[in-house]
């Protein structure tokens, strides 16, 4: 264990890097008390096809009400899925089609689908069902609970005195992973077009579940 309590934000099937923090924690606590922000992982997670990099993005209602403001200007902890858009069949048949030949995905599908099939109407809900359910498959025993809901600031003193290390900025879609940097832990692992595109990192840690199975809790503990 490296870290003691760890504070990420809500993501969508979240990378490799968000598992890694996870993985090496005494305790996570995920923000429920931030505003919503676009183009991050909370509502988007990278996969690998067979044409490259694909990004798979769980719309959002824009308003919650009439008269409220939009997505953005809203906390994350009141942001419904749009169940209007067919988000769910496109996101099932790119995985299919990403991972079907993959080692263990038929092993680890149901349980996946059965979290996204739930009609869970609340992003925070889901994201963080989804979260449970693949730390359960890989092995992780963190303990990961919500956090009380009282904001506070990245950087922060009350996080230094409260021994919180702070992931919610750092590990985004534009930004490179320095956590995996910083404990070396890019290696590459099999891939499905690794022989057509080399190794590609810090995809959606359900790239390193269905081609690594039971040999992920290792990779993301390898330190």
């Amino acid at each position: 264990m490296i870290f003691g309590t760890s504070l990420l934000s809500t993501a969508y099937l979240p990378p490799i890097e968000y598992f890694v923090a996870i993985a090496n924690s005494g305790r996570v606590e995920i923000e429920c008390g931030e505003m919503y922000q676009k183009q991050s992982y909370r509502t988007r997670c990278h996969i690998n096809g067979a044409n490259g990099l694909l990004v798979l993005t769980l719309p959002v209602l824009r308003s919650v009400a009439k008269g409220e403001e939009s997505s953005h200007k809203i906390p994350v902890a009141q942001l419904k899925i749009d169940y209007s858009k067919p988000w769910l069949l496109q996101h099932k048949r790119a995985l299919e089609a990403a991972y079907m030949s993959s080692p263990f995905f038929e092993y680890y599908m149901d349980d996946l689908y059965a979290v996204l099939d739930s009609g869970e109407e609340s992003l925070l809900a889901m994201n963080t069902r989804l979260v449970h359910t693949i730390s359960e498959l890989i092995g992780i025993q963190t303990p990961i609970v919500m956090s009380d809901g009282n904001f506070i600031a990245p950087g922060s003193d009350l996080l230094q005195e409260r021994g919180i290390s702070d992931f919610r900025d750092s590990i985004h879609p534009k930004k490179p992973a320095l956590l995996m940097e910083r404990l070396k832990m890019n290696k590459p692992y099999w891939q499905v077009f690794t022989n057509k595109q080399g190794f590609v990192p810090n995809l959606s840690v359900l790239d390193l579940l269905f081609n690594e199975g039971p040999n992920a809790i290792s990779y993301l503990e390898s330190l």
